[in-house]
């Protein structure tokens, strides 16, 4: 064998592929009615925008990006994440001068150079909305109510909804210096990634898996603690908007997720049972991001699921998938002749819009026929000798087993009929 796929990569093969077309088909739905539209943009972007915008100390842009130097000796980078990515697209293409706030989707592939795990891959895929230009709590509700709405359209249950606000340039300050006045004495106990958020990034320690750290920050003072006037009416607010439409959470004080942009609301949506990474989305508020790639002073809000996580606690949940890849016709031949005429008879189905197959393998009439129950086909085609020589096809009901004897030119025709 010349080579292997990369570590951390899939291929989606034929039959897994239909899971994917039909999470994408529900995406479309539920933008469409919640008013987003696509954009898409360049899987790869300037360095400069991920440093800026997801923040130089967070473990994305330390430890987790593909980055490389191209030929005109500028440092580019694989997206990581899409958020940067449309902010920068929002700047750049002026769509603040439109009606606000724009309401914009995005699905695609993500790099991040990670330890591979159940549910964790170097080459990813998520969907994710964002809208840009409304502070209103309002937003932040339709958001989270968006990402709950979908997966309960995809058939997921049992499924968690953390919240928190990590409130704003204004308290945020506050919280940071309580919270390392708080771990000064305990900085020599935390693991060795904590230690060195410490000074540069604390409020990540809250964040931490390692049990040690857990342990030692149990009583640290939260973001909810330190909130001013104003971030705590907004996340009052916010609650408020998801009591009155029912969407069940439980605020979680430690959540503050993984990138700097965030302010205000954050939240994650979490599921059981898919190895080691619990979460199947997440996202927040982000008010300040615009300004940081350069853009005017913009409010901003969006979420991002994983797609593949998502499938993956589909079939953990026994969730099941449409059927996909059938076949409304298959025209089985025997004979020289006949394969000619099926040649001729598949590409006038298919022109009138039908899924059709023929035998391309040399196969018995039997095995055909077995063939075409493989891909559950609605209506066979059976043609032979004698079937030639009356200008006659026999169309069999795959489901009822009843055969009729069309002629050859009407069969396109009747065909249509039964499957209107």
């Amino acid at each position: 064998m010349l080579t292997s796929r990369p570590k951390g990569t899939n291929d989606i093969l034929p039959g897994e592929v239909s899971k994917w077309h039909y999470i994408e088909t529900v995406i479309r739905e539920i933008c469409r009615e919640y008013g987003y539209t696509e954009v898409r943009t360049p899987v790869f972007e300037h360095t400069e925008l991920f440093l800026r915008g997801v923040g130089d100390t967070t473990d994305v842009v330390e430890k987790e990006m593909y980055t490389f130097e191209d030929k005109g000796k500028r440092s580019i980078s694989l997206r990581p994440e899409q958020t940067a990515c449309v902010v920068r697209a929002y700047v750049e293409n002026k769509l603040y001068a439109l009606p606000q706030p724009v309401k914009v989707f995005y699905a695609g592939p993500m790099f991040r150079y990670a330890n591979v795990q159940a549910g964790r891959y170097r080459q990813f895929h998520q969907f994710g909305v964002e809208a840009l230009g409304s502070k209103d709590p309002a937003v932040d509700a339709e958001v989270i109510t968006m990402a709950m709405d979908f997966y309960r359209r995809l058939g997921l249950r049992d499924l968690e909804l953390h919240i928190n606000s990590v409130g704003c340039p204004g308290c945020r300050p506050v919280h940071r210096e309580k919270l390392q006045g708080y771990l000064a004495s305990r900085v020599e106990k935390l693991c060795k990634l904590c230690q060195s958020r410490f000074d540069r990034n604390p409020m990540r320690i809250l964040d931490c898996k390692e049990e040690i750290c857990r342990e030692l920050n149990r009583e640290a003072p939260t973001t909810t603690d330190c909130l001013c006037e104003a971030c705590a009416a907004h996340f009052e607010q916010v609650k408020k908007h998801l009591d009155d439409v029912g969407v069940q959470y439980i605020v979680d004080n430690r959540l503050v997720r993984g990138l700097d942009y965030y302010t205000n609301t954050a939240f994650e949506i979490m599921a059981s049972d898919i190895g080691a990474q619990s979460s199947i989305g997440g996202g927040g508020r982000y008010d300040s991001l615009i300004a940081q790639v350069g853009g005017p002073e913009t409010p901003g809000i969006g979420y991002a699921l994983g797609i593949e996580r998502i499938i993956a606690t589909m079939e953990r949940q026994g969730v099941e998938f449409p059927a996909e890849g059938q076949l409304d016709v298959f025209i089985a031949s025997l004979g020289e002749k006949a394969r000619q005429e099926a040649f001729k008879l598949v590409h006038k189905l298919r022109r009138a819009g039908l899924a059709a197959e023929i035998d391309l393998m040399g196969r018995s009439l039997k095995a055909q026929m077995k063939f075409a129950n493989r891909f559950e086909t609605a209506y066979t085609v059976i043609l032979g000798e004698t079937e030639i020589e009356k200008k006659a096809a026999v169309v069999r009901d795959m489901t009822s087993g009843e055969q009729q004897e069309v002629s050859l030119s009407g069969v396109v025709e009747y065909l249509l009929e039964q499957l209107a």
